[in-house]
């Protein structure tokens, strides 16, 4: 599978609370967030969530109550001519010490093996520094930093370890210009 978007959900697609997202009208788009995966999706990319919940593991949300929130985001995608290709996510807590746990790569070869994906040539866009380190872990073509959600703080945490995003944007919207423009070059 050619043209691949890695996207982190909450603080990327939908506004982050420290509450967590445990039901469908707590889910909000970050303005121009719906649009921009839409766009992304005309443009003939594959769209595809990696996210932790822990909600599930701290037994705020049952997997079934996850599936009714991820309903709803695919259904808006749909309806505003979009597409979501597929969603992993990692149940877990942090403590667990799972492979799929964010920075883990473990969701990324998750889509990989299901799709057959070409890392090199994914990007990845997330706003923390454990999307952008897992895209690396993973061995994704590129990452973006949005600074909506922990992105600010993100920026701090990678400076500290000496790594940089391949792209810095306010948000997903404003990401979408640079991946219709550089995906073809990433290799």
């Amino acid at each position: 599978m050619n043209k691949v978007i890695f996207l982190d959900r909450d603080g990327v697609i939908n506004q982050e609370s420290l509450e967590y997202i445990k039901t469908r009208a707590e889910f909000k788009f970050i303005p121009g967030s719906l649009k921009a995966i839409c766009r992304l999706s005309q443009e003939g990319f594959n769209i595809i969530i990696i996210t932790n919940q822990s909600v599930i593991g701290r037994k705020m949300v049952t997997p079934e109550g996850l599936l009714q929130i991820h309903a709803k985001l695919k259904y808006q995608v749909k309806k505003g001519g979009g597409c979501i290709k597929d969603i992993f996510y990692c149940p877990h807590l942090p403590q667990d010490q799972c492979n799929c746990r964010k920075p883990e790569p473990g969701l990324i070869f998750q889509a990989k093996k299901k799709y057959n994906i070409n890392l090199s040539r994914a990007i990845m866009v997330g706003d923390s520094a454990k999307d952008i380190q897992c895209a690396l872990n993973a061995g994704c073509g590129a990452t973006i930093l949005v600074q909506t959600g922990n992105g600010k703080k993100a920026l701090k945490e990678l400076a500290a370890n000496d790594i940089s995003p391949d792209h810095l944007a306010l948000n997903l919207k404003q990401a979408v210009p640079w991946i219709i423009k550089n995906a073809g070059k990433i290799v």
